[in-house]
């Protein structure tokens, strides 16, 4: 209904309340309308129209004197005493702003402790391959945080003590009021003078200027155990930065970063390598040792060896390490043949492969296809002997 028309203005009847109601109702009534119809909740234009209606209708009834005209068949809105047809009732305020003045709620926090927990820290260490399959013991310096050992954290002059500020009056924040129809709006935010602590240190420590902590380098052994790979970190617990005031130490965490090995690549808890072979003795059959991560190691090469060819070495890898930081067996070890043709031969070292191709009718070369050796020569075969 607009200002100035000839039909009443149902100020009850908006809020869907009887004119008997008692203030109480009144109240509840526009709290569950306003929570329905808040721009911040319903950003539908007829909602806002009707924010608007409901909260000059509240202005009104929530009004003594101007409730008193309602029910006297009087008009306060159409008389210029409400806010229709205005602007936003709430502006300046948030929702939850609005919400906290409906239901009473604070935003008070109170003084929070200066004794804060400490950050973790994190520290790199670069291991070899053999050192990462061993474990190994390992003394580190770090730079953190520890406890100011002239205060003891507490941020003090010996002899002192903090006291209460006189700023927030030891409740570590500074609250504002704002008044709208609805009454008073109280919010707080945190004391600029002592940061929300409730006190302050008028004669700090001259070493940690009152923070409790100071920085220095010190030395920690970590030891890592047999099995960790590049990436994997070990925690020292309470080993990281001691926090403000004094408070708990934070975690130190190692990361390991594993550095290349000349000779194997690792695949989880399994190790590749590649070893050349000469064609003879791919051709022959040989034995060789090789070296791995715990000694040497036979390796059996057949006779008739081709290149690409994998032979494994069933726990010669790795170690596992389980999530329980223990170890559980090892890896493979598996080793990639290179057959090497020799790229460059003498007159006799010719002329004996070509006496062994001509023994063995390889002369020339054949097409394979799809993996078949000499498939085009074998269907050639067929047809000739027809």
């Amino acid at each position: 209904m607009t200002a100035g028309s000839n039909v009443a203005r149902d100020y009850y009847g908006t809020l869907g309340v009887a004119q008997s109601a008692t203030p109480e109702e009144i109240k509840r009534a526009y709290r569950k309308l306003a929570r329905e119809l808040h721009p911040d909740v319903n950003p539908d234009p007829e909602a806002q129209a009707r924010f608007r209606e409901v909260t000059a209708v509240y202005e009104v009834l929530s009004d003594p004197k101007k409730r008193q005209m309602v029910d006297l068949g009087g008009d306060p809105l159409s008389s210029g005493g409400g806010s229709a047809g205005g602007g936003d009732p709430f502006s300046g305020f948030g929702l939850g702003d609005i919400m906290d003045a409906f239901f009473g709620q604070s935003t008070s926090r109170g003084p929070r402790s200066r004794v804060q927990p400490g950050s973790d820290a994190l520290i790199r260490l670069g291991l070899t391959l053999e050192e990462c399959a061993a474990g190994v013991s390992r003394q580190i310096t770090v730079d953190t945080a520890i406890l100011c050992d002239t205060c003891d954290g507490n941020g003090c002059r010996a002899g002192t003590r903090p006291i209460t500020c006189d700023t927030c009056d030891g409740r570590g924040e500074i609250q504002s009021v704002q008044r709208s129809f609805l009454g008073q709006v109280v919010t707080a935010r945190p004391c600029p003078v002592c940061r929300g602590f409730g006190e302050v240190i008028p004669d700090p420590c001259q070493k940690c200027g009152g923070d409790g902590r100071v920085r220095t380098r010190r030395d920690v052994t970590v030891k890592i155990p047999a099995g960790v790979g590049d990436g994997m970190r070990v925690r020292l617990a309470s080993q990281g930065e001691v926090g403000p005031g004094g408070g708990p130490a934070g975690d130190l965490y190692v990361e390991v970063e594993e550095e290349p090995h000349e000779v194997f690549t690792r695949d989880g808890a399994d190790l590749h390598c590649t070893v050349r072979v000469p064609m003879t003795a791919a051709a022959l059959g040989t034995a060789i040792k090789l070296d791995t991560l715990t000694g040497e190691a036979d390796l059996q090469i057949e006779a008739g060896t081709q290149a690409g060819t994998r032979l494994t070495l069933k726990e010669q890898g790795m170690p596992k390490l389980r999530s329980t930081g223990r170890v559980s067996g090892h890896g493979d070890l598996f080793v990639h043949l290179d057959v090497v043709v020799p790229t460059k031969l003498d007159a006799r070292q010719a002329d004996l492969l070509r006496q062994l191709a001509d023994l063995r009718g390889e002369d020339r070369a054949e097409v394979a296809e799809n993996g078949r050796s000499g498939l085009f020569s074998r269907i050639r075969d067929s047809f000739q002997h027809r």
